[in-house]
């Protein structure tokens, strides 16, 4: 097999991991207790240390006192100090190991240990094999700019598979400060989708590159192109999030939309139910509308850089800086967008679901300057290699 091939097959690997833990968290979702996700992470750690911290002390009172005198240990204990000090250590050893196994009858029960919930138990596998299917996905990768002799993102095959890398990666770096696994759901399957349209309609088996890639600007500009890509699909989705769970505050509050009647009517209170639903299982409208201002904040400089680099790597190749190309437009116009989001979040009578509004018609226009401008307009940008 050649290079090419295992790339081939650690992508499919990837994508068979991806769909695995797609149903994953969609069954954690579903299952999760209502206002499970609704305790901040950094409480849950102080609450499971400080349990942690009770059942250590615990530990330790039983490895001292849990042995009854007529085991080993008790009749060395009963003998004196120097007897207990060296057979009774070991004999102590001994009972707290037969505890441990199941098989000390002779240690007194403590209360058992709560079982994970189902749907704690589904994120978590969801979260492992997201893992393992970020690491099959970079490999892939890695095998492909082998391959190619190349960065791996010199057409719109190879960009959308490091586009859903990027996706994955932001959110599991995410994961690694936070709990989030009621975002696994919505962030897998933008990595699922990215990947199935990379496989069924932009694949290219070309290592070649058009003229105008071949500049070290390639890895530079395009990979913080895609990174800043990865970061805003993780910022949207706790948006939509953010949306949802604002709508049934509103609601509980009595100050959500009016009813309507007729056929209208029902729609709004099937959104209604809808949003409810998915409210309680998420992190309150605050948290999210912060963490989604945070990583569209943290990751705008980013995308400021990679327009930047784009300018200057146009005039590079074309021997202008800007010329209104219409990827050049677009990433423009996603760059206005966005900047548009922060200033209304720094504005008191535009933060919320204005704020939010905006920040997801960036992420629309990030999405036309990825995909429509490549595929469909023409111009100096169109090497989709399709």
């Amino acid at each position: 097999m050649t290079l090419a091939q295992w790339s081939n097959l650690f992508v499919y690997a990837s994508m068979a991991m991806y769909a695995l833990a797609m149903i994953a968290f969609a069954a954690s979702f579903a299952s999760s207790r209502p206002g499970a996700a609704a305790v901040p992470a950094s409480t849950r750690r102080d609450a499971a240390a400080s349990a942690q911290a009770g059942v250590d002390a615990d530990s330790d009172d039983l490895a001292v006192v849990a042995v009854p005198r007529d085991s080993a240990a008790g009749a060395d204990a009963a003998r004196g100090p120097d007897a207990a000090s060296g057979s009774g250590a070991a004999a102590r050893a001994r009972a707290l190991a037969r505890a441990a196994s199941g098989s000390g009858a002779d240690l007194p029960r403590t209360e058992a240990v709560e079982p994970l919930p189902p749907g704690r138990r589904a994120g978590n596998i969801g979260m492992s094999l997201t893992w393992l299917a970020f690491a099959l996905l970079v490999v892939g990768l890695i095998t492909r700019a082998a391959w190619a002799g190349r960065a791996p993102w010199g057409n719109m095959y190879e960009f959308s598979l490091a586009s859903a890398a990027a996706i994955t990666g932001v959110f599991l770096i995410v994961s690694l400060r936070r709990d989030v696994r009621w975002m696994g759901l919505l962030v897998v399957m933008a990595s699922l989708i990215t990947l199935g349209v990379a496989v069924l309609l932009l694949y290219n088996d070309s290592p070649q590159l058009v003229p105008a890639l071949k500049s070290y600007w390639l890895v530079i500009h395009v990979a913080a192109a895609i990174v800043a890509g990865g970061a805003f699909t993780v910022g949207a989705a706790a948006t939509v999030l953010y949306l949802a769970a604002d709508r049934a505050e509103r609601d509980s509050a009595g100050t959500g939309p009016q009813s309507l009647p007729g056929w209208r009517g029902s729609i709004r209170s099937a959104n209604s139910g809808a949003a409810a639903w998915v409210a309680a299982r998420v992190p309150d409208a605050a948290s999210l509308d912060a963490m989604a201002y945070r990583v569209n904040a943290f990751v705008f400089p980013l995308w400021t850089f990679a327009v930047i680099a784009g300018a200057i790597w146009a005039e590079d190749a074309w021997g202008r800086y800007w010329g209104w190309d219409p990827k050049e437009t677009w990433a423009f116009i996603t760059w206005l967008v966005y900047a548009g989001y922060l200033h209304a979040r720094a504005t008191a009578g535009w933060r919320g679901r204005r704020a939010a509004m905006i920040g997801l018609v960036g992420f629309a226009c990030f999405l036309i300057n990825f995909f429509g401008v490549n595929l469909f307009a023409s111009g100096l940008h169109s090497y989709a290699g399709v």
